[in-house]
């Protein structure tokens, strides 16, 4: 099963939750920072996500979302 999560930057406080529950390690911070002043989360290698929506669980900001594809 193939995955794909959003980030919305914008809500995002990097909190890194989402970096240290992602089985596979695909997400990471971001050097830039957002509009309120935080170094938001950055999702790479989208191509190995599975959508196992451990990330969008953890966010306490609930920033993330999930979509998987069959």
């Amino acid at each position: 099963m193939k995955g794909l999560i959003v980030i919305d930057k914008e809500l995002c406080k990097g909190c890194t939750y989402c970096v240290d529950v992602c089985p596979l390690g695909l997400i990471s911070i971001e050097k830039k920072f957002n509009k309120k002043g935080f170094s938001p989360a950055l999702f790479t290698e989208k191509e190995k996500c599975t959508g196992c929506c451990m990330c969008a669980q953890m966010c306490p900001e609930v920033a993330i979302e999930v979509y998987r594809e069959g």
